[in-house]
């Protein structure tokens, strides 16, 4: 187990001195077996989602899966010749996945040390099947060794908390060497509590998928577009991440914070510890003296700036015996600030190496506590998942609505007729309009040309025009009992009377002719009654004309004010 460790350290060093021959990018990561297997889950689940809508996979198969993927990337045969289902597609994501990152597998690493080994190199290099021994984790030294040590739930739990608390100090240290690093921003996003839950990671998600940009990339051009963008370039108001300008303003600055004790910093010694001390500080804020978050930031702390004094002082062995060292962030000749591009090079090359180890440590033999959705929370608000954050939370369909109780009464309280206030009218109350009107009313009076009779004011009737009037009803009352009287005569065989009866009365004195014509309208009236036709209502009187048209009368100039309203 020693001599593979030292064998895949020998490898690394190799690497990142020949790195710029094989590799665009001096800064590349290297994922260790955990984070392979982590990659590889969400590879699987990626294609799950376009094969069948769910992101989901069951640990048996992201196991099947991750021996097929070691087999065939080591060029191995695989035990029972069997091709397992949709590897292609998950390979190629899983491939995808490693390239957008700029992030490299142990096996990748293996592959190109294979390239750049030179001559003089002691030929003490690994096998394919010693490779896939290692990352596999089948040591029976390793396994005996955990079995031999016993593990109660309270040491198991507190375990769990360092391995969590260590990864995210890794994770903050790899995005000051690699930003484009999405699992380390997954890690580290919401550690500690920034108010970026899952819904914030999918936006972040979504933007960069949009733009064919890394997550950290996407996080920072909004948040800079915010503060130095302007109303041109701002982003519009229905960007979702508007919502969380907050948290993730607050994200970017801790990590400028980082990078300028990065390149302000010349020792490197100095400069790792102080940023193990911000993430430090950043993770224990608002923790309280027993908690198992607090101690093991601590103790993770301590471990880490104790670490990179130690590789300091072995880089500057090493560089006192083979002379000046080729750092992984080399300026280009073109470079506009070389004080910037040589900004924190040696702090840079120490880092690399502190991630390089804790690449090649040994994996976790409890793969259900690495891939399982029971994570540890760090931030107290919810657990670290790296699946279920890239995972898009699903939408409300509707069909787990309110309770029944909340639903009926929501309904009674429409259904209800709502009481109708009880208002003081003015005179004016036919320019009010109600707010409903009657079903008979409405069934009556289907035409909407019909208007108030109040809109035009009445003319005032004085009593020679009100006997005027009642003559000119009388004689034409006659003129109608006359011709409906001729009508029926010639019908009926009373014809002969009531011409004699019509003769006699034209020949009586002129003191009875208003009786005789109250005789021909009653006559009239019972002729129709006869005939089954609906009676004519009788004229009203000049009294009650007059009371009527008293009682109508308007006021002098409530006519216009009427009609004012009214329009």
């Amino acid at each position: 187990m020693e001599n593979v460790e030292i064998s895949f350290m020998k490898m690394v060093k190799t690497f990142r001195r020949e790195c710029h021959r094989v590799s665009r990018s001096e800064r590349t990561t290297v994922h260790g077996p955990d984070n392979m297997l982590m990659v590889l889950q969400l590879a699987i689940a990626d294609v799950n989602k376009k094969q069948s809508g769910e992101f989901k996979v069951a640990l048996s198969d992201v196991l099947n899966a991750w021996k097929h993927l070691l087999l065939d990337k080591l060029h191995l045969q695989p035990p029972d010749c069997a091709h397992l289902e949709n590897y292609d597609l998950i390979r190629e994501t899983y491939e995808s996945f490693l390239k957008r990152s700029n992030t490299m597998d142990l096996v990748d690493l293996f592959f190109k040390y294979q390239q750049l080994k030179l001559v003089s190199d002691p030929d003490e290099s690994l096998s394919p099947t010693q490779v896939f021994e290692f990352l596999s984790g089948n040591n029976g030294l390793l396994e005996s060794s955990d079995s031999s040590v016993p593990s109660t739930p309270s040491k198991h739990c507190i375990a769990k908390v360092n391995a969590a608390v260590r990864k995210v100090f890794c994770s903050y240290l790899s995005l000051l060497v690699n930003t484009k690093n999405d699992l380390a921003v997954a890690l580290t996003l919401d550690v500690p509590s920034r108010a970026l839950g899952h819904q914030t990671f999918t936006d972040i998600k979504y933007a960069a998928r949009k733009n064919n940009t890394s997550l950290f990339l996407a996080v920072t051009s909004f948040v800079r577009a915010i503060q130095l963008g302007g109303k041109g370039y701002a982003p519009p108001q229905e960007d979702p991440l508007r919502k969380h300008v907050k948290g993730l303003s607050e994200y970017v600055q801790f990590i400028d914070n980082l990078e300028e004790i990065l390149g302000e910093v010349p020792d490197p010694s100095i400069c790792g510890a102080r940023l193990v001390s911000a993430i430090k500080s950043a993770l224990v804020k608002g923790c309280c003296n027993g908690d198992a978050v607090k101690s093991a930031a601590e103790e993770m702390g301590k471990q880490l700036t104790d670490r990179i004094c130690q590789l300091h002082e072995l880089q500057k062995r090493s560089a006192n015996v083979s002379g000046t060292g080729i750092s992984p962030a080399r300026p280009k000749a073109y470079a506009v600030n070389h004080a910037t591009a040589y900004g924190g090079r040696d702090t840079v090359k120490v880092l690399l190496a502190l991630l390089d180890e804790e690449a090649l440590a040994p994996p976790c033999q409890n793969k259900a506590d690495l891939l399982s959705e029971d994570q540890p929370t760090l931030n107290g608000a919810q657990a670290i998942c790296v699946l279920s954050l890239f995972r898009s939370p699903e939408v409300s369909t509707g069909s787990s609505p309110e309770p029944l109780k909340n639903r009926v009464r929501s309904r009674l309280d429409l259904i209800k007729p709502k009481p109708t206030e009880k208002l003081i009218r003015s005179q004016f109350a036919c320019t009010y309009n109600d707010e409903e009107l009657p079903l008979n009313r409405v069934l009556d009076f289907p035409s909407t040309s019909q208007v108030p009779t109040c809109v035009h004011p009445a003319p005032k009737i004085t009593p020679r025009v009100a006997e005027k009037d009642e003559a000119k009803s009388s004689q034409c009352s006659e003129l109608i009992g006359a011709q409906q009287g001729t009508v029926l005569g010639a019908r009926s065989g009373n014809g002969q009377k009531q011409g004699v009866g019509v003769g006699s009365r034209k020949k009586t004195a002129p003191q009875e002719q208003g009786k005789g014509s109250k005789r021909k309208q009653a006559d009239s009236g019972h002729i129709r009654g006869s005939e089954n036709e609906p009676p004519r209502k009788r004229p009203l009187c000049t009294k009650s004309v007059n009371n009527a048209l008293n009682k109508k009368k308007l006021i002098a100039g409530q006519g216009k004010l009427t009609s004012f309203f009214r329009v």
